[in-house]
């Protein structure tokens, strides 16, 4: 080969390369010149040449099991996945997993175990906001890193958390515009568990409704995590007679709930109602003859129409059994081992602050969703679909906004 051949060869080469890089076809990692451990691991974490270790902490125990036990599952299939393309920076991905048993305490405890013990290289966790708070003075402290999956109350953003849930804007603003639009909603009856997550959402819910839908709150009421007496509530419900029911409920309480909502004749029928705690793992439980006609706020839903979702859906029932099904949560924490691993090949390293800073700007174009991308302020942009549970416990989308930019911190709603 002459020299001028060798050169034009080099030059097509490095453009087919970048153009491959730019696509996303390879990633950056496939140029670094050295990932050995003492290069990728320079922060003592539980990298070896061939293994790198992660947390699982979830609740797979308790109240939110049921909420939780399809995030465990979720993110185990993807880093079965992710194992079977060779791993992260040629590294397999062995788990421990941590059982938060829906207690906050606990959680902080086993967290701290994972970073400090363990020396994981990041944790997928957390489902409840009061979880997520209780760990991450853990995580702030000891420079962990948490990939957090659930839809939440926003007002919150750590350089040590990416947020792979929806935050207030872009579910319960964006949806409250929907009902009060679709159904000529003026009238809000709010409900929720008692805990942050719901009251600072209903806090933020009320201030919409009075000061920008021009609507009316006629009741609120806080149940305690986990009871299951409703009974006080749904009398109160039937004198108000609001337009709407907007509820955030969660948990083992949302079987109670909606079964005594419907035996009271508080059904689709009579009553509109719009949660945004209910996706199809607590469906489960719950029973779709019992909110058939309700409607939910989530970007995801298992009956979405789209080949990433078709092939996801396939895999996740293939490892899971036929008869699992796949809620908004369990699809966000499904993303998290695919953005860790983002993460660290676009770094070259997985120490902490070298992976997180990699990934802000990040388009997932693979997700079940659909496309995503990592926002500077560590959460994604994403869209909201609003679904109309069927009988069989699954959701018709009967709405789907654009592609909405997060904001942790909204003005006027802090």
């Amino acid at each position: 080969m002459s020299n001028k051949t060798r050169r034009q060869f080099i030059t097509k080469t490095g453009a087919l390369m970048g153009a491959m890089l730019a696509a996303g076809i390879i990633s950056g990692s496939a140029f670094a010149a050295d990932t050995s451990t003492a290069k990728v691991n320079t922060t003592g974490l539980a990298v070896t040449d061939k293994v790198v270790k992660v947390g699982i902490l979830h609740s797979s125990t308790g109240t939110m099991a049921i909420s939780e036990t399809g995030s465990i599952q979720a993110e185990k299939l993807a880093i079965a996945q992710i194992n079977a393309m060779g791993g992260v920076l040629g590294r397999k991905i062995e788990i421990i997993q941590e059982d938060g048993a829906s207690d906050w305490p606990t959680f902080a405890e086993k967290s701290k175990k994972l970073l400090e013990k363990d020396k994981v290289a990041t944790v997928f966790g957390c489902w409840t906001s009061a979880s997520r708070k209780a760990v991450l003075p853990v995580f702030e402290k000891d420079n962990g890193l948490l990939f957090y999956p659930t839809f939440y109350e926003g007002l919150e953003q750590s350089k040590n958390v990416f947020y792979t849930g929806q935050e207030a804007t872009q579910q319960i603003l964006a949806g409250l515009d929907w009902i009060a639009k679709e159904k000529k909603a003026k009238t809000f009856y709010l409900i929720g568990s008692d805990y942050i997550w719901p009251r600072t959402s209903m806090k933020i819910a009320r201030k919409h409704i009075e000061q920008h839908l021009g609507g009316k709150v006629v009741g609120e009421e806080y149940i305690a995590l986990g009871d299951t007496q409703f009974g006080s509530v749904i009398n109160k419900i039937k004198l108000k007679k609001p337009d709407v029911i907007y509820a955030a409920v969660v948990g083992g309480s949302n079987v109670a709930w909606f079964k005594q909502l419907n035996a009271a004749g508080l059904n689709s029928k009579k009553q509109n109602m719009l949660t945004i705690s209910v996706t199809e793992d607590e469906v489960l439980g719950i029973g779709g003859e019992n909110l058939e006609g309700f409607y939910s706020a989530m970007k995801y839903f298992q009956s979405l129409k789209n080949a990433n979702n078709e092939k996801f859906v396939a895999e996740f029932k293939k490892m899971w059994g036929p008869k699992s099904v796949i809620g908004d949560v369990t699809q966000a924490a499904y993303l998290g081992p695919w953005l860790w691993k983002a993460a660290v090949e676009r770094a070259g390293s997985f120490d902490v602050d070298k992976a997180a800073a990699a990934l802000p700007g990040y388009e997932l174009k693979e997700a079940p969703e659909g496309y995503v991308k990592v926002d500077p302020n560590h959460h994604l942009e994403s869209k909201l679909r609003v679904g109309k549970w069927r009988a069989d416990g699954q959701a018709e989308v009967v709405y789907e906004s654009e592609l909405i930019k997060p904001d942790p911190f909204p003005k006027g709603y802090q």
